[in-house]
């Protein structure tokens, strides 16, 4: 017989005899286990993904069904998130430079504060959109730079 892999939490669990489900309606449930019985409620459904984030006891967890196709796509190397190598930083508006957050040999990765400027009196912090290694910082804290002046260059 064929039995199905379940996660709980990203974690593997084997499924145990002598537990099973009460439906109370389509959301609301009691969870029996050793005679005795859990509260629960599915907070959360993306039948699509095969994921439930439900809450038993008041405490969340995600439930997720393992499908065939997972191993293939985890060999394929299909699961890994594509990250953008950045060969260069521009500034995307006119301003002045307030603080820089990185320097040369820095590894930076998506989402990672480069700088700060200042433009029309308000503070931006500029971030990463991919990851690389700083190379050079072309400008000093207090700069002002134009729309599209190279700050920064990777390797």
């Amino acid at each position: 017989m064929k039995q199905n892999k379940w996660y709980f939490d990203n974690e593997p669990i084997q499924t145990s005899e002598g537990a099973y489900v009460e439906w109370q309606n389509h959301k609301f449930f009691q969870l029996v286990f050793n005679g005795k019985t859990f509260h629960g409620e599915i907070q959360e459904e993306k039948s699509e993904e095969r994921r439930l984030l439900i809450k038993i006891n008041h405490r969340v967890f995600s439930v997720r069904r393992k499908h065939e196709l997972d191993d293939l796509i985890t060999a394929l190397g299909l699961d890994k998130i594509k990250t953008k190598k950045i060969k260069e930083f521009k500034s995307p508006m006119p301003g002045r430079v307030i603080a820089i957050q990185v320097k040369p040999g820095q590894e930076v990765n998506a989402g990672d504060a480069l700088l700060s400027l200042e433009a029309m009196k308000m503070e931006n912090t500029l971030k990463s959109e991919g990851q690389g290694i700083v190379k050079q910082v072309f400008i000093n804290e207090g700069a002002v730079v134009e729309k599209g002046a190279i700050l920064i260059e990777f390797e």
